[in-house]
């Protein structure tokens, strides 16, 4: 296998024997120890992707890690969640002498349950984001004290009753991250309003610039891009600081400008929508009507 190739692995089964374990007592469930971790390949492959869920606790990693094409950022006492398909890359030699815990989940596993369809609902599964879940002790045993009773869940003499009560603590897993990760976004808010600043600013010179004709209303995604963030992280962040989603900032900011030129100059609404890059008049209007009740010429008119 050359370095800098991509490994993938399609079963539990080959991920365990890749990572030197025992062969997983179940074939779609498995909770792991990175203390027990014992890498068997030859030259290391550059980037992994599993073709099931992972959710991993890392402490102590000294590696500096690549998710998709951002750089992650892992440090101590931290989780991370991959998707199938996913690629991570260890972009740093990490050392082997980190703990924690990985628990893998097979997409087989979730079949004929609510959890197939909404686990993919959780944000922090499609993050093109660079930080990770950052736990307090507390939070840590929380996730844990989990992971452990899914592990003595499916080691034990499987019944009609196991599958259900695994899916159960997975849901009550996935569901507590969503409170933590809600919990980050406010603790972290000097980051967290940094980040907004730049989103004002980027938005500020697009709306400045020659763009908004022939480029059009800048979209979530665009915005996301600038900033190095996918558009459900960026959402998720904006929402829990502002209460409002980046569409609704772009409006706004859009609107402010609309009002701006229809009080100060002789341009026609029509002129405006298309400046404003939009495809439409109607679209403009209906959506300053929808900010200001009053249409754009109500809104001209009362200033004479």
């Amino acid at each position: 296998m050359p370095t800098d190739s991509l490994h993938r692995n399609d079963t539990l089964s080959a991920y365990h024997k890749l990572a030197g374990l025992p062969k997983p007592a179940h074939p779609l469930i498995s909770v792991v120890r990175f203390e027990d971790i014992r890498p068997q390949w030859v030259e290391k492959p550059k980037s992994l992707v599993n073709n099931f869920y992972s959710i991993a606790l890392k402490r102590n990693f000294s590696g500096r890690l690549t998710y998709g094409q951002q750089p992650y950022d892992f440090d101590e006492g931290v989780m991370v969640f991959l998707a199938p398909g996913q690629v991570l890359t260890v972009a740093e030699e990490a050392t082997h002498e980190h703990s924690g815990w990985l628990l893998l989940i097979h997409p087989d596993f979730l079949w004929h349950t609510p959890l197939a369809k909404t686990i993919r609902q959780h944000d922090y599964f499609d993050y093109s984001i660079r930080e990770a879940l950052f736990l307090s002790e507390k939070e840590e045993a929380i996730i844990v004290g989990i992971m452990q009773q899914i592990q003595q869940e499916y080691q034990a003499l499987i019944d009609t009753f196991s599958h259900g009560i695994i899916i159960a603590q997975l849901e009550v897993l996935l569901n507590y991250a969503d409170r933590f990760y809600q919990r980050q976004f406010i603790t972290r808010k000097i980051t967290n309003h940094s980040l907004l600043d730049r989103f004002e600013a980027i938005l500020d010179t697009y709306l400045r610039s020659d763009a908004l004709p022939t480029g059009g209303v800048p979209t979530v995604g665009y915005m996301a891009a600038q900033l190095n963030l996918s558009p459900t992280y960026l959402s998720s962040l904006l929402k829990t600081l502002t209460g409002q989603t980046p569409q609704q900032h772009i409006h706004d900011k859009l609107i402010d400008k609309a009002k701006e030129q229809l009080s100060t100059t002789q341009l026609s609404v029509s002129e405006i929508a298309y400046g404003l890059g939009f495809e439409h008049p109607q679209s403009f209007s209906k959506l300053f009507k929808s900010k200001t009740n009053a249409s754009p010429l109500e809104f001209r008119q009362s200033f004479n």
